[in-house]
């Protein structure tokens, strides 16, 4: 399976590491960029080089202006993320588990604050910090056999990198600590049923139908204002945490922000023209 195979890339290349832990991330003609997980031998699975790959990956995409929608998915067939390496957790002393926690923690948190709309393509398991990777995320997609839970406490441990507050944000507060507490594992189908994740769909021969959907989301929001998505994100995102005077006083300060645009001029342009709009995020 290849997550390049259905999008012409431009010239631009944000960061190119061939065969190693993370693909190449490609800005692409439409605005799109894809990471891509490639740890086949180790289902996906987070180490130290995994996290230190996609910290730059994430660093560099940010500072993109260019960049209208970002896909996070695997390039391994049948894995999105099996969670941390436990291979190399192993052979960690205990005074280096807690600083390698806080760093993958680091990383899944610099994803969920990139100000551009970000999606989760899962075609595989995600389980654990893999999970909690795409929790960060603002769309999930997956296949309807994808395998998804936060399965830490089968190790005694507890999800580490905000699975605790990032799921039961997302669904019932009660049902998120059961399956948290349970260590319990759904499929695509169930996941869309609790909301854990938006669309399910149906595998194809290919093995990569959630990607393929998370295209075609991509590809109809990047035509929209970038700098209005990048707005909507971010007051839905503050107004979530706070009461909702204060979430209305965001949204007033996040519209004040396209007030003045290019952009929102050129809306109007194409709207009183009959055309389609040309949004240059200005």
């Amino acid at each position: 399976m290849s997550c390049w195979g259905s999008v012409h890339p431009s010239d631009t290349i944000v960061r190119d590491n061939g065969c190693g832990d993370i693909t190449s991330c490609l800005v692409y003609v439409s605005g799109i960029v894809v990471v891509g997980i490639n740890r086949p031998k180790a289902k996906n699975a987070i180490s130290k080089n995994l996290v230190k790959l996609m910290f730059e990956a994430v660093q560099d995409i940010k500072k993109n202006n260019k960049v209208r929608s970002v896909i996070i998915c695997s390039v391994v067939p049948g894995i999105f993320c099996a969670g941390a390496d436990l291979k190399e957790r192993a052979k960690m002393q205990q005074s280096e588990v807690g600083p390698f926690v806080s760093k993958a923690r680091a990383l899944i948190s610099e994803i969920g604050n990139l100000p551009m709309p970000t999606i989760a393509a899962i075609d595989g398991s995600a389980l654990g910090g893999g999970l909690e990777m795409a929790l960060s995320c603002d769309i999930r997609i997956a296949s309807s056999t994808a395998k998804m839970g936060l399965v830490e406490t089968k190790l005694a441990i507890i999800p580490g990198a905000g699975g605790t507050q990032r799921l039961p944000r997302l669904i019932n507060t009660s049902l998120a600590k059961e399956l948290i507490f349970a260590a319990r594992v759904v499929d695509g189908s169930e996941a869309s049923r609790l909301g854990l994740v938006s669309h399910a769909v149906e595998q194809n021969s290919v093995g990569d139908a959630a990607y393929q959907q998370a295209l075609e989301l991509a590809r109809e929001i990047n035509p929209q204002g970038p700098i209005a998505v990048r707005m909507a994100k971010l007051a839905i995102n503050q107004g979530m945490e706070v009461d909702l005077s204060t979430g209305l006083a965001i949204e007033e300060a996040c519209y004040a922000q396209v007030i003045p645009t290019k952009d929102r001029l050129e809306g109007l342009a194409a709207f009183k023209e009959k055309r389609l709009p040309n949004y240059k995020g200005e």
